[in-house]
């Protein structure tokens, strides 16, 4: 379609026959994402409320479908990139955000990192390294005041703000601990998301939310007593991508419940079960 085909289709939302209404809204659905510039140029020049709300919710609508696709997609092709799974959660609220901010800021945290690493440092000494400079140097905390806001799941408020829930400053940490080489993964812990270093014998965790403290086995066992949860082999391995991202589009659901906002926790829903298959446990 032309531009001035496109233009002349969204005009004729503001007919007053609603069957006509319904057929334009369903033929630009149809038409996809592409077509969200001419509704926000349309959005700026009406002075009609009703209609901006209604292009207010086809954008939000096309917006969504398209980011549906792109998380089965991303699911699809294996899940490898940890990053560009946050980044999609990210375009739940922001979808203008681009992948390549995140990128500059986490390679700009890389290199800063690095400058710390030296060659055959034991373990610990890595996690001290790392701990220091995001603990220390750039100041990441807790996002203990409002844990349950919906800001803490979002990676690029978290990068700029350097305040985040146990997830998402897990997922800094641990990308950047695999960039500079170490074996660092996520581990769903009940409760609390945490890390583990783990490679020839050698494992620990890391507790990232608590700036980095590191932690043993025992620890792990104490901590599962506490719950009154049996052991199982969830709490203690390696998790894939794949389970952190479904990890943190839980924690947006539950933010969403939590300000009773129970439209947005169910698209959230509608997008965590489209990358969970039909006989795993959400």
């Amino acid at each position: 379609m032309t531009k001035n085909e496109i233009k002349a289709l969204i005009s004729l939302l503001e007919d007053n026959d609603q069957e006509v209404a319904q057929h334009v809204e369903q033929r630009i659905v149809a038409l996809g994402e592409g077509i969200i510039p001419f509704l926000e140029e349309e959005w700026e020049e009406t002075l009609n409320a009703d209609l901006q709300k209604k292009i207010e919710d086809l954008i939000h609508n096309l917006q969504f479908e398209g980011l549906l696709d792109r998380l089965k997609a991303w699911k699809e092709n294996g899940a490898a990139d940890l990053l560009e799974g946050m980044w999609l959660v990210n375009s739940y609220m922001y979808p203008d955000v681009e992948f390549s901010d995140i990128s500059r800021t986490m390679d700009q945290l890389y290199f800063d990192a690095w400058t710390h690493m030296k060659d055959e440092m034991h373990p610990y000494d890595q996690v001290k390294a790392l701990n220091n400079v995001l603990f220390r140097e750039k100041r990441f905390s807790a996002n203990t005041k409002n844990f349950h806001s919906p800001a803490n799941s979002m990676l690029h408020l978290v990068l700029e703000s350097k305040r985040g829930n146990p997830l998402t400053l897990c997922v800094i940490y641990m990308t950047l601990a695999q960039r500079l080489g170490m074996p660092v993964y996520g581990v769903n812990l009940p409760n609390l998301f945490i890390l583990t270093y783990k490679l020839d014998g050698v494992q620990f965790y890391i507790n990232v939310y608590n700036k980095g403290l590191i932690l043993s086995k025992a620890d792990i066992d104490n901590y599962i007593l506490q719950l009154n949860l049996n052991p199982m082999d969830i709490f203690y391995e390696p998790c894939a991508n794949l389970d952190v991202v479904k990890r943190a589009l839980r924690n947006l659901a539950f933010s969403f419940e939590k300000m009773d906002d129970l439209e947005k926790a169910t698209e959230i829903t509608k997008l965590l079960t489209a990358i969970t298959d039909d006989d795993s446990q959400l």
